[in-house]
Protein backbone atom coordinates (compact mmCIF):
# COMPACT_ATOMS: atom_id res chain seq x y z
CA UNK A 1 0.00 0.00 0.00
CA UNK A 2 3.08 2.48 0.41
CA UNK A 3 4.04 1.89 -2.83
CA UNK A 4 0.86 2.51 -4.32
CA UNK A 5 0.42 5.40 -2.68
CA UNK A 6 3.92 7.21 -3.49
CA UNK A 7 2.82 6.26 -6.85
CA UNK A 8 -0.52 8.24 -6.27
CA UNK A 9 1.56 11.46 -4.62
CA UNK A 10 4.09 11.46 -7.54
CA UNK A 11 0.98 11.45 -10.19
CA UNK A 12 -0.35 13.98 -7.42
CA UNK A 13 2.08 16.51 -8.41
CA UNK A 14 2.48 15.34 -12.00
CA UNK A 15 -1.21 16.35 -12.57
CA UNK A 16 -0.80 19.36 -10.59
CA UNK A 17 1.79 20.83 -12.41
CA UNK A 18 -0.01 20.00 -15.64
CA UNK A 19 -3.11 21.99 -14.08
CA UNK A 20 -0.66 24.61 -13.17
CA UNK A 21 0.91 25.07 -16.57
CA UNK A 22 -2.36 25.34 -18.46
CA UNK A 23 -4.28 27.23 -15.71
CA UNK A 24 -1.54 29.68 -16.68
CA UNK A 25 -1.91 29.07 -20.52
CA UNK A 26 -6.08 29.33 -20.66
CA UNK A 27 -7.05 31.87 -17.64
CA UNK A 28 -4.00 33.99 -16.92
CA UNK A 29 -6.46 37.34 -17.15
CA UNK A 30 -8.80 36.05 -14.59
CA UNK A 31 -7.53 37.75 -11.31
CA UNK A 32 -9.23 34.81 -8.81
CA UNK A 33 -8.81 31.26 -9.59
CA UNK A 34 -10.26 28.50 -7.21
CA UNK A 35 -8.49 26.60 -5.51
CA UNK A 36 -7.48 22.79 -6.99
CA UNK A 37 -10.08 19.94 -6.65
CA UNK A 38 -8.08 17.96 -3.83
CA UNK A 39 -10.63 15.17 -3.34
CA UNK A 40 -11.42 14.59 -7.49
CA UNK A 41 -7.15 14.47 -7.95
CA UNK A 42 -6.71 12.04 -4.77
CA UNK A 43 -9.25 9.92 -7.00
CA UNK A 44 -7.27 10.21 -9.97
CA UNK A 45 -3.88 9.53 -8.25
CA UNK A 46 -5.62 6.43 -6.99
CA UNK A 47 -6.60 5.46 -10.61
CA UNK A 48 -3.21 5.98 -12.06
CA UNK A 49 -1.33 3.70 -8.99
CA UNK A 50 -3.88 0.92 -9.19
CA UNK A 51 -3.30 0.76 -12.82
CA UNK A 52 0.68 1.32 -12.29
CA UNK A 53 1.04 -1.38 -9.67
CA UNK A 54 -1.82 -3.93 -11.24
CA UNK A 55 -2.26 -3.60 -14.94
CA UNK A 56 -1.27 -6.59 -17.30
CA UNK A 57 1.64 -5.02 -18.63
CA UNK A 58 3.78 -2.40 -17.93
CA UNK A 59 2.39 1.41 -18.99
CA UNK A 60 4.57 4.67 -19.00
CA UNK A 61 3.70 7.36 -17.42
CA UNK A 62 3.88 9.59 -20.20
CA UNK A 63 1.17 7.00 -21.98
CA UNK A 64 -1.24 7.41 -18.75
CA UNK A 65 -0.81 11.25 -18.39
CA UNK A 66 -1.35 12.20 -22.38
CA UNK A 67 -4.19 9.94 -21.81
CA UNK A 68 -5.70 11.83 -19.35
CA UNK A 69 -5.28 15.07 -21.18
CA UNK A 70 -6.79 13.65 -23.53
CA UNK A 71 -10.05 12.73 -21.83
CA UNK A 72 -10.39 15.80 -20.18
CA UNK A 73 -10.49 18.14 -23.57
CA UNK A 74 -12.17 15.52 -25.56
CA UNK A 75 -15.19 14.95 -22.73
CA UNK A 76 -15.61 19.00 -23.47
CA UNK A 77 -17.20 19.58 -26.67
CA UNK A 78 -16.20 17.94 -30.66
CA UNK A 79 -13.39 20.83 -31.03
CA UNK A 80 -11.56 20.52 -28.26
CA UNK A 81 -8.24 18.50 -28.36
CA UNK A 82 -5.28 17.51 -27.21
CA UNK A 83 -2.44 18.35 -29.95
CA UNK A 84 0.84 15.88 -29.68
CA UNK A 85 3.63 17.21 -31.39
CA UNK A 86 3.50 15.66 -34.58
CA UNK A 87 -0.30 16.88 -34.82
CA UNK A 88 0.32 20.31 -33.26
CA UNK A 89 3.24 20.34 -36.27
CA UNK A 90 0.77 19.22 -38.79
CA UNK A 91 -1.67 22.11 -37.89
CA UNK A 92 0.80 24.57 -38.07
CA UNK A 93 1.62 23.55 -41.78
CA UNK A 94 -2.28 22.99 -43.09
CA UNK A 95 -2.73 26.53 -42.01
CA UNK A 96 -0.08 27.68 -44.62
CA UNK A 97 -1.55 25.60 -47.51
CA UNK A 98 0.07 21.70 -47.89
CA UNK A 99 0.33 18.74 -46.63
CA UNK A 100 0.76 15.01 -46.45
CA UNK A 101 -2.35 12.98 -46.62
CA UNK A 102 -5.75 12.32 -48.47
CA UNK A 103 -7.59 16.06 -48.46
CA UNK A 104 -10.07 15.59 -45.81
CA UNK A 105 -11.19 18.10 -42.94
CA UNK A 106 -12.10 15.89 -39.89
CA UNK A 107 -13.90 15.65 -36.58
CA UNK A 108 -14.78 13.19 -34.12
CA UNK A 109 -18.47 11.66 -33.31
CA UNK A 110 -19.92 9.20 -32.24
CA UNK A 111 -16.62 7.58 -31.53
CA UNK A 112 -15.75 7.20 -35.42
CA UNK A 113 -14.33 10.06 -37.83
CA UNK A 114 -16.57 12.15 -39.24
CA UNK A 115 -15.67 14.04 -42.56
CA UNK A 116 -16.53 17.22 -42.23
CA UNK A 117 -15.67 18.53 -46.10
CA UNK A 118 -13.27 17.07 -48.26
CA UNK A 119 -11.01 19.10 -49.57
CA UNK A 120 -11.15 19.78 -53.80
CA UNK A 121 -8.41 17.89 -55.89
CA UNK A 122 -8.09 15.57 -53.29
CA UNK A 123 -7.79 11.67 -53.29
CA UNK A 124 -10.78 11.73 -50.67
CA UNK A 125 -12.26 14.57 -52.90
CA UNK A 126 -12.13 13.12 -56.19
CA UNK A 127 -13.11 9.41 -54.80
CA UNK A 128 -16.63 10.63 -53.64
CA UNK A 129 -15.80 10.99 -50.28
CA UNK A 130 -19.10 13.05 -48.76
CA UNK A 131 -19.35 15.72 -45.59
CA UNK A 132 -20.99 13.78 -43.42
CA UNK A 133 -19.52 9.93 -43.59
CA UNK A 134 -18.26 8.43 -40.87
CA UNK A 135 -14.97 6.38 -40.94
CA UNK A 136 -15.72 3.50 -39.44
CA UNK A 137 -12.23 1.42 -40.16
CA UNK A 138 -8.91 2.26 -41.33
CA UNK A 139 -7.43 -0.92 -43.45
CA UNK A 140 -8.46 -3.61 -40.80
CA UNK A 141 -8.47 -1.79 -37.80
CA UNK A 142 -11.54 -0.44 -36.19
CA UNK A 143 -11.88 3.65 -35.53
CA UNK A 144 -14.20 3.20 -32.48
CA UNK A 145 -12.06 3.56 -29.31
CA UNK A 146 -9.17 5.66 -31.34
CA UNK A 147 -8.33 9.55 -30.64
CA UNK A 148 -8.85 11.63 -33.30
CA UNK A 149 -5.41 12.76 -33.12
CA UNK A 150 -4.47 8.67 -33.91
CA UNK A 151 -6.73 8.58 -36.16
CA UNK A 152 -5.40 11.23 -38.13
CA UNK A 153 -2.01 9.84 -37.73
CA UNK A 154 -3.04 6.30 -39.78
CA UNK A 155 -4.51 8.43 -42.52
CA UNK A 156 -1.58 10.30 -42.74
CA UNK A 157 1.88 9.07 -44.70
CA UNK A 158 3.78 8.77 -47.24
CA UNK A 159 2.79 9.75 -50.71
CA UNK A 160 1.32 7.15 -53.39
CA UNK A 161 1.41 4.32 -50.12
CA UNK A 162 -2.62 3.58 -50.05
CA UNK A 163 -5.17 3.36 -47.43
CA UNK A 164 -8.75 1.67 -47.38
CA UNK A 165 -11.44 3.30 -45.39
CA UNK A 166 -15.07 1.44 -44.66
CA UNK A 167 -17.38 4.46 -44.29
CA UNK A 168 -20.86 4.71 -42.78
CA UNK A 169 -23.05 7.30 -44.92
CA UNK A 170 -26.81 8.13 -43.97
CA UNK A 171 -28.99 7.12 -46.83
CA UNK A 172 -26.94 4.09 -47.73
CA UNK A 173 -27.82 0.10 -47.04
CA UNK A 174 -24.23 -0.93 -46.74
CA UNK A 175 -21.05 0.31 -45.24
CA UNK A 176 -18.81 1.94 -48.37
CA UNK A 177 -15.10 0.82 -49.14
CA UNK A 178 -12.99 2.96 -50.34
CA UNK A 179 -9.10 2.46 -51.15
CA UNK A 180 -7.39 6.02 -51.44
CA UNK A 181 -3.72 6.73 -52.51
CA UNK A 182 -1.54 9.20 -50.17
CA UNK A 183 -0.94 12.34 -51.77
CA UNK A 184 0.96 15.54 -50.79
CA UNK A 185 -2.40 17.80 -50.36
CA UNK A 186 -1.46 21.14 -52.27
CA UNK A 187 -4.79 23.09 -51.00
CA UNK A 188 -5.63 25.98 -53.53
CA UNK A 189 -7.91 28.21 -51.49
CA UNK A 190 -9.10 30.53 -53.92
CA UNK A 191 -10.54 29.55 -57.40
CA UNK A 192 -12.30 31.81 -59.85
CA UNK A 193 -13.49 32.36 -63.68
CA UNK A 194 -16.06 34.32 -65.57
CA UNK A 195 -19.60 32.17 -65.71
CA UNK A 196 -20.38 34.18 -69.26
CA UNK A 197 -18.88 37.92 -69.71
CA UNK A 198 -19.92 40.05 -66.93
CA UNK A 199 -20.29 37.74 -63.86
CA UNK A 200 -17.69 36.43 -61.84
CA UNK A 201 -17.45 33.42 -59.96
CA UNK A 202 -15.26 32.96 -57.02
CA UNK A 203 -14.58 30.23 -54.85
CA UNK A 204 -12.70 29.91 -51.62
CA UNK A 205 -12.46 26.48 -50.06
CA UNK A 206 -10.08 27.16 -47.11
CA UNK A 207 -9.39 30.28 -45.16
CA UNK A 208 -5.61 30.10 -44.92
CA UNK A 209 -2.74 33.00 -44.37
CA UNK A 210 -2.52 33.26 -48.23
CA UNK A 211 -6.39 33.38 -48.55
CA UNK A 212 -6.50 37.27 -48.40
CA UNK A 213 -3.68 38.08 -51.47
CA UNK A 214 -5.22 34.93 -52.87
CA UNK A 215 -8.84 36.21 -53.24
CA UNK A 216 -7.38 39.58 -54.39
CA UNK A 217 -5.47 38.13 -57.32
CA UNK A 218 -8.80 36.31 -58.60
CA UNK A 219 -10.73 39.20 -58.23
CA UNK A 220 -7.94 41.77 -60.26
CA UNK A 221 -7.63 38.96 -62.80
CA UNK A 222 -11.78 38.85 -63.15
CA UNK A 223 -12.25 42.81 -63.48
CA UNK A 224 -9.30 42.88 -66.02
CA UNK A 225 -11.71 41.09 -68.53
CA UNK A 226 -14.03 44.30 -68.03
CA UNK A 227 -16.65 45.38 -65.24
CA UNK A 228 -19.16 42.88 -63.57
CA UNK A 229 -22.29 43.05 -63.38
CA UNK A 230 -22.65 40.33 -60.99
CA UNK A 231 -20.06 38.43 -58.82
CA UNK A 232 -20.74 34.72 -56.88
CA UNK A 233 -19.00 33.96 -53.80
CA UNK A 234 -18.85 30.34 -53.40
CA UNK A 235 -18.11 28.62 -49.68
CA UNK A 236 -20.08 25.53 -50.12
CA UNK A 237 -18.23 22.72 -48.38
CA UNK A 238 -15.61 25.48 -47.41
CA UNK A 239 -14.61 23.74 -43.41
CA UNK A 240 -13.49 26.98 -42.53
CA UNK A 241 -9.33 27.94 -41.10
CA UNK A 242 -8.17 31.36 -39.92
CA UNK A 243 -10.56 33.95 -38.22
CA UNK A 244 -8.28 36.53 -39.71
CA UNK A 245 -8.83 35.23 -43.01
CA UNK A 246 -12.42 35.28 -42.46
CA UNK A 247 -12.32 38.64 -41.38
CA UNK A 248 -10.38 40.03 -44.44
CA UNK A 249 -12.64 38.11 -47.19
CA UNK A 250 -15.43 39.84 -45.64
CA UNK A 251 -13.88 43.44 -45.18
CA UNK A 252 -13.37 42.64 -49.10
CA UNK A 253 -16.74 43.27 -50.08
CA UNK A 254 -18.00 45.70 -47.26
CA UNK A 255 -17.70 49.29 -46.55
CA UNK A 256 -14.55 50.04 -44.44
CA UNK A 257 -14.98 49.81 -40.57
CA UNK A 258 -17.96 48.12 -40.37
CA UNK A 259 -18.73 45.21 -37.78
CA UNK A 260 -17.75 41.23 -39.28
CA UNK A 261 -18.36 39.34 -36.00
CA UNK A 262 -17.60 39.29 -32.61
CA UNK A 263 -16.71 37.15 -30.01
CA UNK A 264 -17.55 36.80 -26.27
CA UNK A 265 -16.09 33.90 -23.56
CA UNK A 266 -15.68 33.78 -19.94
CA UNK A 267 -12.06 35.22 -20.27
CA UNK A 268 -11.50 38.86 -21.26
CA UNK A 269 -9.40 38.24 -23.91
CA UNK A 270 -12.38 36.16 -25.45
CA UNK A 271 -14.68 39.00 -25.42
CA UNK A 272 -13.73 40.62 -28.99
CA UNK A 273 -15.04 42.55 -31.81
CA UNK A 274 -13.71 42.52 -35.44
CA UNK A 275 -14.64 44.94 -37.80
CA UNK A 276 -13.81 45.80 -41.62
CA UNK A 277 -10.30 47.46 -40.82
CA UNK A 278 -6.76 46.53 -41.58
CA UNK A 279 -5.85 46.38 -37.76
CA UNK A 280 -8.29 43.38 -37.74
CA UNK A 281 -7.45 41.32 -40.82
CA UNK A 282 -3.87 42.05 -41.47
CA UNK A 283 -2.03 39.57 -38.90
CA UNK A 284 0.49 37.46 -40.87
CA UNK A 285 0.26 40.30 -43.87
CA UNK A 286 3.18 42.61 -44.25
CA UNK A 287 1.23 44.68 -46.45
CA UNK A 288 -3.07 45.71 -46.71
CA UNK A 289 -3.28 43.45 -50.09
CA UNK A 290 -6.51 44.64 -49.90
CA UNK A 291 -5.85 48.07 -50.94
CA UNK A 292 -5.39 46.67 -54.36
CA UNK A 293 -9.27 45.71 -55.29
CA UNK A 294 -10.87 47.79 -57.83
CA UNK A 295 -13.23 49.98 -55.87
CA UNK A 296 -16.24 48.53 -57.66
CA UNK A 297 -16.42 45.39 -55.99
CA UNK A 298 -17.48 46.74 -52.89
CA UNK A 299 -20.76 47.73 -54.69
CA UNK A 300 -21.14 44.96 -57.53
CA UNK A 301 -24.53 42.78 -56.47
CA UNK A 302 -23.37 39.73 -54.97
CA UNK A 303 -24.52 36.27 -54.21
CA UNK A 304 -22.91 33.86 -51.90
CA UNK A 305 -23.53 30.06 -52.22
CA UNK A 306 -23.34 28.07 -49.25
CA UNK A 307 -24.79 24.63 -48.02
CA UNK A 308 -24.38 22.00 -44.68
CA UNK A 309 -20.23 22.21 -45.61
CA UNK A 310 -19.79 25.67 -44.78
CA UNK A 311 -18.63 25.92 -41.46
CA UNK A 312 -16.94 28.22 -39.18
CA UNK A 313 -15.11 30.88 -40.57
CA UNK A 314 -17.21 30.55 -43.57
CA UNK A 315 -20.23 31.09 -41.48
CA UNK A 316 -18.70 34.22 -40.30
CA UNK A 317 -18.44 36.01 -44.23
CA UNK A 318 -21.95 34.74 -44.89
CA UNK A 319 -23.43 35.85 -41.87
CA UNK A 320 -21.64 39.14 -42.04
CA UNK A 321 -22.15 39.35 -45.59
CA UNK A 322 -26.23 38.90 -45.06
CA UNK A 323 -26.56 40.85 -41.92
CA UNK A 324 -25.26 43.81 -43.96
CA UNK A 325 -27.97 42.93 -46.81
CA UNK A 326 -24.33 43.38 -48.70
CA UNK A 327 -25.70 39.99 -50.53
CA UNK A 328 -27.78 37.33 -51.07
CA UNK A 329 -27.03 33.96 -49.75
CA UNK A 330 -28.09 30.79 -51.59
CA UNK A 331 -28.37 27.39 -51.31
CA UNK A 332 -29.01 25.16 -47.75
CA UNK A 333 -28.29 25.75 -44.30
CA UNK A 334 -24.80 25.54 -43.18
CA UNK A 335 -23.01 23.19 -40.47
CA UNK A 336 -23.64 25.45 -37.54
CA UNK A 337 -20.14 25.68 -36.18
CA UNK A 338 -20.24 29.11 -34.11
CA UNK A 339 -17.46 28.68 -31.90
CA UNK A 340 -13.52 29.66 -31.50
CA UNK A 341 -10.87 27.53 -30.41
CA UNK A 342 -8.05 28.59 -29.47
CA UNK A 343 -4.18 27.03 -29.81
CA UNK A 344 -2.14 27.16 -26.62
CA UNK A 345 1.39 25.54 -27.18
CA UNK A 346 2.97 23.59 -23.97
CA UNK A 347 6.37 23.76 -22.74
CA UNK A 348 6.90 20.31 -24.62
CA UNK A 349 6.36 20.77 -28.29
CA UNK A 350 2.72 19.63 -27.69
CA UNK A 351 -0.57 21.89 -27.14
CA UNK A 352 -4.20 22.08 -26.65
CA UNK A 353 -6.74 23.53 -29.05
CA UNK A 354 -9.42 24.58 -26.48
CA UNK A 355 -12.97 25.90 -27.09
CA UNK A 356 -12.54 29.48 -25.61
CA UNK A 357 -15.49 31.50 -26.89
CA UNK A 358 -18.79 31.87 -29.12
CA UNK A 359 -19.20 34.43 -32.33
CA UNK A 360 -22.11 36.13 -33.28
CA UNK A 361 -22.73 37.46 -36.30
CA UNK A 362 -23.41 41.67 -36.77
CA UNK A 363 -26.86 41.59 -35.53
CA UNK A 364 -25.67 39.31 -32.53
CA UNK A 365 -27.12 35.94 -34.22
CA UNK A 366 -25.87 32.87 -32.47
CA UNK A 367 -24.95 30.12 -35.69
CA UNK A 368 -23.51 27.31 -32.88
CA UNK A 369 -25.84 24.73 -33.63
CA UNK A 370 -28.14 26.48 -36.26
CA UNK A 371 -26.09 27.89 -39.25
CA UNK A 372 -26.94 30.33 -41.72
CA UNK A 373 -30.31 29.94 -43.16
CA UNK A 374 -30.03 31.16 -46.66
CA UNK A 375 -32.23 33.59 -48.33
CA UNK A 376 -33.36 31.15 -50.86
CA UNK A 377 -33.44 27.57 -50.10
CA UNK A 378 -32.08 25.78 -52.91
CA UNK A 379 -30.83 22.10 -52.89
CA UNK A 380 -28.42 20.12 -55.23
CA UNK A 381 -30.79 17.97 -57.32
CA UNK A 382 -30.94 14.31 -55.60
CA UNK A 383 -29.10 15.17 -52.54
CA UNK A 384 -31.54 14.60 -49.33
CA UNK A 385 -31.87 17.25 -46.30
CA UNK A 386 -31.51 14.57 -44.11
CA UNK A 387 -28.30 13.21 -45.52
CA UNK A 388 -25.86 15.68 -43.89
CA UNK A 389 -24.70 15.58 -40.21
CA UNK A 390 -24.38 19.24 -38.59
CA UNK A 391 -22.77 20.74 -35.22
CA UNK A 392 -26.01 19.78 -33.82
CA UNK A 393 -25.97 16.21 -34.43
CA UNK A 394 -22.28 15.74 -32.73
CA UNK A 395 -22.50 14.51 -29.28
CA UNK A 396 -21.16 17.32 -26.29
CA UNK A 397 -21.89 20.07 -28.86
CA UNK A 398 -21.84 23.14 -27.16
CA UNK A 399 -25.47 24.72 -27.14
CA UNK A 400 -26.57 27.69 -28.88
CA UNK A 401 -26.78 30.18 -26.07
CA UNK A 402 -29.32 32.65 -27.99
CA UNK A 403 -31.58 30.28 -29.46
CA UNK A 404 -33.50 27.88 -27.81
CA UNK A 405 -35.07 26.46 -30.59
CA UNK A 406 -31.65 25.63 -32.86
CA UNK A 407 -31.11 22.47 -30.85
CA UNK A 408 -32.55 18.85 -33.04
CA UNK A 409 -31.71 15.50 -32.97
CA UNK A 410 -28.97 13.23 -34.90
CA UNK A 411 -30.17 11.18 -37.87
CA UNK A 412 -30.20 7.35 -36.57
CA UNK A 413 -26.68 5.69 -37.79
CA UNK A 414 -26.65 3.23 -40.33
CA UNK A 415 -26.28 -0.20 -39.20
CA UNK A 416 -23.34 -2.33 -40.27
CA UNK A 417 -23.89 -4.73 -43.13
CA UNK A 418 -22.78 -5.84 -46.31
CA UNK A 419 -19.82 -3.81 -47.84
CA UNK A 420 -20.14 -1.73 -51.09
CA UNK A 421 -17.28 -0.97 -53.25
CA UNK A 422 -16.18 2.50 -54.04
CA UNK A 423 -17.05 1.62 -57.73
CA UNK A 424 -20.54 2.24 -56.71
CA UNK A 425 -20.15 5.38 -55.25
CA UNK A 426 -21.39 8.58 -57.18
CA UNK A 427 -18.59 10.88 -58.49
CA UNK A 428 -18.88 14.24 -56.91
CA UNK A 429 -19.94 17.53 -58.63
CA UNK A 430 -17.57 19.60 -59.96
CA UNK A 431 -18.32 23.15 -58.40
CA UNK A 432 -18.41 25.64 -61.00
CA UNK A 433 -18.95 23.60 -64.29
CA UNK A 434 -21.90 24.26 -66.14
CA UNK A 435 -23.70 21.00 -63.92
CA UNK A 436 -23.62 23.25 -61.14
CA UNK A 437 -27.49 23.15 -60.22
CA UNK A 438 -27.12 25.91 -57.52
CA UNK A 439 -24.22 28.36 -59.36
CA UNK A 440 -26.78 28.27 -62.42
CA UNK A 441 -29.59 29.29 -59.81
CA UNK A 442 -27.49 31.96 -58.70
CA UNK A 443 -26.89 33.38 -61.65
CA UNK A 444 -30.55 33.74 -63.12
CA UNK A 445 -31.11 35.41 -59.90
CA UNK A 446 -28.47 37.82 -60.70
CA UNK A 447 -29.46 38.23 -63.83
CA UNK A 448 -33.43 38.87 -62.96
CA UNK A 449 -34.66 35.48 -64.01
CA UNK A 450 -36.63 33.20 -62.28
CA UNK A 451 -34.42 30.79 -59.53
CA UNK A 452 -35.39 27.48 -60.08
CA UNK A 453 -35.70 24.60 -56.94
CA UNK A 454 -36.19 27.64 -54.47
CA UNK A 455 -37.86 26.94 -51.06
CA UNK A 456 -39.34 29.28 -48.59
CA UNK A 457 -36.82 30.41 -46.02
CA UNK A 458 -39.25 29.84 -43.13
CA UNK A 459 -39.66 26.01 -43.52
CA UNK A 460 -35.92 26.00 -43.84
CA UNK A 461 -36.06 27.28 -40.42
CA UNK A 462 -38.51 25.64 -38.97
CA UNK A 463 -36.94 22.06 -39.88
CA UNK A 464 -33.18 23.27 -38.39
CA UNK A 465 -35.04 23.46 -35.65
CA UNK A 466 -37.30 20.69 -35.31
Amino acid sequence: MSKLRNIGLIALGAVAGVLVSLNFQAIAERSVRGPLPVDELRAFTEVFGAIKQNYVEPVEDKKLITGAINGMLSDLDPHSAYLDADAFKELQVGTQGQFGGLGIEVGMEDGFVKVVSPIEDTPAFRAGIKPGDLIIRLDDTPVKGMTLADAVKRMRGKPNTKITLTISRKGEPRPLVVTLTRAVIHVQSVKSKLIEPGYGWVRVSQFQEATPENLVHHIEKLYKAGPLKGLVLDLRNDPGGLLYGAVAVSAAFLPDKLLVVSTDGRTEDAKKKFFATPDDYMRGMRDDVLKRLPPAVKTVPMVVLVNGGSASASEIVAGALQDHKRATLIGTQTFGKGSVQTIMPLNNATAIKLTTARYYTPSGRSIQAKGVTPDLIVEEPGASPLSRLREADLERHLENDRDAAAEKKGPPRARAVPEVPASELPKPLEMGSKDDFQLVQALNFLQGKPVQGQTSKTVAENKSGS
